[in-house]
């Protein structure tokens, strides 16, 4: 990526994808180009969350909300230290922000982190362009990053793909902390940090746990060396077949039979490691309004997510695994698509979406008593 901070409310820019279809509109935030996959969120709020989840690591976001940046940014949402997006893509830009606790615009936090958008395009024609021929590589230019349509399509072809990318290294953080418990200390839980949000350990310390966060690279003795109660495996970028390292942690965890709970890239993980393949989505789950069935309970639930991988796991029957037998616990009501795993013969489940949703909704944060549950059994 190359940036400039210079002019960019008045910068032409472009917008070209892998396929040759472009869209010119305005610089929005830094000005330079940037690469990455372009994917679409369906969310109307939450975009400073989205901005910053971790999982969004070298991927250029499509809004299909026409206004974003009405409530400008605070120092209070974000889920990281940083903004992970490699690119922002909007219709309507705010002119100026209204809330109470704004500190600055949209426009001028991108401008800040040098994260080059652009704005005034048609999202809605890109969205539906995406959902026919699928998340794809994307290049945005602006200022004088600019040039024939020719030349830059090259440049994104030269981009690398998302498929056998291995990212989640790459935004976890480098050294163990603590979360401490919220009042009385009950548990302590090893958390791996393969791109964690920040409120997935709030969650946790509002029901008494304690929650050391390691590395991607955690060992299983390093996981064990904290004494959890349980242990948990969070969202992260990148291609789950390239997540050897933390397949086979996950698979000593299981193999301790200690309770087991993971969210996003931790349930394709678990997949993993059940024996389970994985696949990339012609263009993946992202937004905070879509529908997922508890099949435990018959329960619909209206859930946040974040995913262009899934789990290949037979929707009709329980499955013999390496560690008992095994189900499809969530299923996408839009498309089937598998949303959670539980394991029947011992304490591990995970889900595909986001149960901690910071901008909402918060149907799912029962998941996290789920897994009070499993750890109090368990000790028990």
């Amino acid at each position: 990526m190359t940036i400039s901070t210079r002019g960019a409310a008045k910068a032409p820019a472009v917008l070209v994808l892998e396929d040759g279809r472009a869209f010119r509109g305005r610089a929005y935030g830094a000005v330079g180009e940037t690469f990455g996959e372009a994917v679409f969120s369906t969310g109307m709020t939450g975009y400073q969350e989205t901005l910053t989840d971790p999982s969004y690591h070298r991927q250029v976001v499509v809004m299909t909300a026409p206004h974003v940046g009405n409530t400008g940014v605070n120092d209070e949402d974000p889920e990281s230290g940083r903004i992970w997006v490699s690119g922002y893509v909007v219709r309507d830009p705010a002119r100026m922000p209204s809330n109470w606790r704004s500190r600055r615009s949209l426009d001028e936090e991108l401008e800040r982190q040098g994260v080059v958008g652009i704005s005034g395009i048609d999202t809605r024609a890109l969205t539906r362009h995406l959902r026919e021929r699928g998340a794809m590589r994307v290049g945005i230019f602006s200022g004088e990053a600019v040039a024939d349509e020719a030349t830059l399509l090259a440049r994104v072809l030269r981009a690398p793909e998302m498929v056998g990318a291995d990212l989640s290294a790459e935004v976890a953080t480098k050294e163990t902390y603590v979360v401490p418990a919220i009042g009385t200390k009950k548990f302590t839980v090893a958390a791996i940090d393969l791109g964690i949000k920040g409120m997935t350990p709030h969650r946790m310390a509002e029901r008494g746990i304690e929650v050391h966060v390691l590395p991607a690279t955690a060992t299983l003795e390093e996981v064990y060396a904290v004494e959890p109660d349980g242990v948990f495996f969070s969202n992260g970028p990148g291609d789950p077949a390239t997540a050897d390292h933390p397949v086979s942690v996950m698979q000593g965890v299981l193999e301790r039979r200690t309770p087991l709970f993971g969210i996003c890239f931790g349930n394709q993980i678990l997949g993993r490691a059940l024996g389970f393949g994985t696949y990339k989505l012609k263009y993946g789950h992202r937004g905070i309004n879509q529908p997922v069935q508890d099949r435990t309970t018959g329960k619909v639930e209206v859930t946040a997510h974040n995913h262009g991988f899934a789990v290949d796991a037979p929707l009709d029957k329980v499955s013999d695994t390496k560690f008992g037998r095994a189900e499809v616990s969530h299923v996408c009501l839009n498309d089937q698509v598998v949303e959670g795993l539980q394991l029947i013969d011992q304490p591990a489940f995970s889900v595909q979406y986001h149960p901690e949703a910071a901008a909402g909704p918060h149907d799912a944060a029962y998941l996290f008593d789920r897994f009070v549950s499993l750890m109090e059994g368990q000790r028990a």
